[in-house]
């Protein structure tokens, strides 16, 4: 009954997986997110077949990228989009994952599979040394004719839970927590990966004032105030089975973290795989290439023939289609 009680706001869900829920515990009033990732990153990354090592690191870029955009406001006349970026000189050179609201998903990587395959076991201990040294950019686009913003932060070869933590001081500044977690499962006679996520952060009340020493820049505002230290250190408590486990919902998650704190959770937003590309958009992008270009692009036989990076999808087009 307790239980009920707490999470009285919630919906009844109709999946565990597949979907962000906000939420907000009550006696401290921290907000956050919890992300469930089941058929949508399996088909993102089987799609690709890529290492298992690459699928990891994407796998969280994915979930990352999820517990950000879902938190944007845009206008509702525009669709908006959050692009995470990393570029580095590590065996994982790239990734783009690309948020499109309210719950549109799509991802990739480009590695140097020697580099990935000669790191072996250590690709899976120190995953940031996939990664290398770079930069990870956060690009914003509200959409229509609404500038963009962009933030970036270093790659040191610390990772990109890492990474996020230092853009969430330099940008947000407001105190975080942050855990992400990737694996395969074996269900339906095969492995399956799954992802999984938890975002918590503490907006101090403005009336209150700083709660840090102002002369310490190192302290964020409200970063030591009671109420962020005492749920930071419930929602640490967090096991990686507990974010990926499908029998487990979001849900019955957050009691178990916050059932002293109490929480409520709200109507949780759907995710999906959706590709923007289409043959009509090759085909324009085809039509910005001069003659001497589309020439070198031609296949034996004239044609030319545009894969897309996110979705794999092959898009050919016959000498007489090409202008």
């Amino acid at each position: 009954m307790a239980e009920r009680q707490t999470l009285a706001a919630a919906v009844e869900p109709r999946r565990s997986d597949d979907l962000i829920m906000p939420f907000r515990t009550n006696r401290s009033g921290v907000f956050g997110r919890v992300v469930r990732l089941g058929p949508v990153i399996d088909s993102i990354l089987n799609r690709h077949d890529y290492p298992e090592p690459v699928s990891r690191v994407l796998g969280e870029a994915v979930a990352l990228t999820t517990l950000l955009g879902s938190s944007l406001k845009f206008d509702s006349a525009f669709s908006g989009r959050l692009i995470l970026q990393t570029k580095t000189d590590g065996p994982i050179n790239l990734l783009v994952v690309d948020f499109e609201e309210p719950g549109r998903v799509r991802a990739y990587a480009s590695f140097n599979e020697d580099k990935v395959e000669a790191l072996g076991r250590s690709a899976r201990e120190e995953p940031g040394l996939l990664l290398g040294t770079g930069h990870l950019a956060m690009t914003i686009d509200p959409g229509g004719h609404l500038d963009r913003y962009q933030g970036i932060v270093p790659l040191d070869g610390s990772g990109l839970s890492e990474a996020a933590h230092t853009y969430f001081r330099q940008s947000e500044q407001i105190p975080t927590f942050l855990r992400l977690a990737v694996a395969r499962h074996f269900a339906g006679g095969r492995w399956q990966w799954r992802a999984g996520g938890l975002l918590v952060q503490y907006v101090p009340p403005v009336e209150e004032g700083a709660t840090s020493d102002d002369e310490n820049e190192e302290v964020l505002l409200g970063e030591d105030d009671e109420r962020w230290t005492s749920t930071r250190v419930l929602a640490e408590t967090v096991e990686d089975h507990e974010l990926l486990d499908p029998t487990l919902t979001p849900e019955r998650l957050l009691y178990r973290l916050f059932a002293d704190e109490g929480v409520r959770a709200f109507p949780a937003v759907g995710l999906e795989e959706r590709c923007r590309c289409s043959r009509d958009r090759v085909s324009k992008l085809l039509g910005s290439f001069g003659a001497e270009e589309l020439q070198d692009m031609r296949e034996a036989d004239g044609a030319i023939t545009v894969t897309c990076e996110f979705c794999n999808t092959k898009y050919r087009f016959e000498t007489e289609e090409i202008v």
